[in-house]
């Protein structure tokens, strides 16, 4: 079997955006593009570590009520939420509730904060466990890295929960560390273009 196929509007895409409806709109328009946004890094951190154990599709369905609760992922609202927050979560049915997730995020909304004042930005600092290029494997071929591997050592060194290396390899996929598109794929290109323009955050 091919990674890639034939969508229909005739183009050649990513065989895996095509197992359910929401995921071609993501695929498109979301998943390999580079970000630099602290509340979009620190939101897909948090909605990998929730998909832990679950399908990405649930994850995605979910989303918009993710963000309502969770204040659109402001880490520094997030990181003010106690225990009656915890409960009023554990009640809402639009979300996972799963109290060691939700107590992760949490978490790591205080460990964010305490970033940002350490680092400048979030995003500076994953951004450098940016892999080379000329070193990747072949597109989807691995779930797991050796940066995926450090970044998660390091998140966790300062405290992070819910962010294994297989979660920030997801992670690095997603947020255009790595373009992880199959060759073939009609969104290579547009996201090799877009890595190409992107400036790079430095703390």
């Amino acid at each position: 079997m091919t990674d890639t196929m034939v969508g229909a509007d005739g183009q050649t895409r990513c065989r895996w955006c095509q197992a359910a409806p929401e995921f071609l709109h993501y695929h498109d328009n979301e998943w390999g593009f580079p970000v630099d946004d602290d509340h979009r890094l620190f939101e897909k951190l948090c909605l990998e570590g929730f998909q832990s154990g679950l399908s990405w599709r649930t994850i995605l369905n979910k989303r918009p009520r993710f963000r309502e609760v969770f204040r659109h992922f402001d880490f520094n609202r997030i990181a003010r939420f106690g225990d009656r927050d915890v409960a009023r979560l554990l009640e809402d049915p639009g979300i996972i509730r799963h109290r060691g997730k939700i107590e992760a995020v949490i978490n790591n909304a205080r460990r964010a904060r305490d970033m940002v004042e350490q680092e400048g930005t979030l995003a500076a600092f994953l951004w450098r466990y940016e892999p080379d290029e000329a070193g990747l494997p072949a597109p989807q071929t691995v779930s797991i890295s050796p940066e995926s591997t450090a970044l998660s050592k390091a998140l966790k060194k300062r405290g992070w929960k819910f962010v294994g290396p297989t979660t920030m390899y997801a992670f690095m996929q997603s947020m255009g560390l790595v373009n992880d598109h199959a060759h073939g794929c009609v969104m290579r290109e547009e996201v090799a273009r877009a890595r190409e323009k992107f400036i790079r955050p430095r703390g």
